[in-house]
């Protein structure tokens, strides 16, 4: 079965610093898109930022510059190091593994790729007063 459990994820301070995880098991995702994604009350979900395949990175607009997605291939596991946190970041935290390999992922201005069908972990909560 797969699965992708996040943690990391608390409540702190404007100006503060998070370090989320997601381990993966059950699943090898060595050549597939990797992200996070994020939704805040209200509003739609949105991706932050995505890992490649092949390593490369991209960021949306809105987080460029303070979040860092990076991976550990041999744990399976996933992380977005999260910097200078503004009360705009508050949300639930989601990552997530595609099903398919694809040559589009990465971000265009506030838009990232999105699994259509992927695996997604539940959620870990961050809030930042």
């Amino acid at each position: 079965q797969v699965q992708l459990v996040e943690s990391g994820g608390g409540s702190v301070q404007a100006g503060g610093s998070l370090r989320l995880s997601c381990v993966v098991s059950g699943y090898t995702t060595g050549s597939v898109c990797m992200g996070w994604y994020r939704q805040a009350p209200g509003k739609d979900r949105e991706g932050v930022a995505v890992l490649d395949g092949d390593g490369s990175t991209s960021y949306a607009d809105s987080v460029k510059g303070r979040f860092a997605i990076s991976k550990d291939k041999a744990k399976n596991t996933l992380f977005l190091q999260i910097d200078s946190l503004k009360p705009e970041d508050t949300a639930m935290y989601y990552c997530a593994a595609d099903s398919i390999v694809t040559r589009a992922c990465y971000c265009i201005g506030d838009y990232c790729y999105t699994p259509v069908s992927g695996y997604w972990g539940q959620g870990t909560q961050v809030t930042v007063s």
